[in-house]
């Protein structure tokens, strides 16, 4: 969320990487410019260089138009799959390490978002496709509703790997392994200013409260906090064996 998530990322990464030895890294950056809004090329870039695998967005992938080319050309840049067919992009992609192969897909929620195509439908025949290459089968579910985002990880239960909620910003504290051996967490929270409210200056956000008047947020300038989780997967079956939410 905005330019100090951003850099946190860019400073902190290395370090985390360091100290857990992850093989895949996935960074949701649809916040990542300046104003909150969207994701600029050099971003993506720069959290490729600094060793993020897979980029996904959400619905404010759209805000920044010098993003489309790229969301063409880059299989790492996912933007949720279940938006209209002949937009730009995609929602999954297939990385390959060193004796193992994983699928990220990106989907997009509809209860109090946009309308757009059934995202249950769309991730079930996805990651079907999907696991005739690998088991190793990880979803960013990007969806306001924390009801919808429960419903949507039992929908894969015991088929994704992982299901991690994005779009709300704030961590939620519910990360478990469902029955059938999914890791879930409804929201990871976001990467951004503390003292902030979901990222934004309390001030702004106050003001539109009392006065309900269409202010604009502005993005808190302020150190970083950096939220996510930690998921461990058996390499064999797919199955998690566990979750662990991060907050640095």
């Amino acid at each position: 969320m905005g330019l100090s998530g951003y850099r946190a990322i860019l400073s902190k990464l290395p370090e985390l990487k360091t100290t857990f030895l992850p093989h895949l890294v996935v960074v949701n950056a649809e916040n990542a410019a300046e104003d909150g809004l969207g994701l600029l090329p050099e971003q993506y870039h720069g959290l490729r260089e600094a060793g993020v695998d897979v980029v996904t967005t959400g619905n404010h992938v759209w805000e920044k138009r010098e993003i489309t080319d790229l969301l063409a050309a880059e299989d790492r840049l996912l933007r949720p799959d279940n938006y209209p067919a002949g937009l730009p992009g995609k929602g999954w992609c297939v990385v390959e390490g060193e004796g193992w192969k994983a699928a990220v897909v990106n989907l997009q929620g509809r209860s109090r978002m946009a309308s757009i195509d059934d995202p249950f439908s769309r991730g079930k025949e996805l990651l079907t496709r999907l696991s005739q290459e690998t088991p190793l089968l990880f979803v960013d579910f990007h969806a306001e509703a924390p009801e919808e985002k429960e419903a949507f990880g039992y929908w894969l239960d015991g088929v994704a790997s992982a299901v991690v909620g994005t779009h709300t910003h704030v961590a939620t504290a519910d990360e478990r392994i469902l029955p059938l051996g999914t890791a879930f967490q409804s929201d990871l929270g976001m990467c951004g200013p503390e003292g902030s409210v979901i990222g934004s200056d309390p001030e702004v956000s106050i003001r539109r409260a009392l006065t309900m008047l269409p202010l604009r947020s502005e993005v808190l300038d302020a150190p970083a906090c950096i939220h996510g989780a930690l998921v461990t997967v058996d390499a064999a079956s797919g199955r998690a064996l566990s979750i662990q939410r991060l907050r640095v």
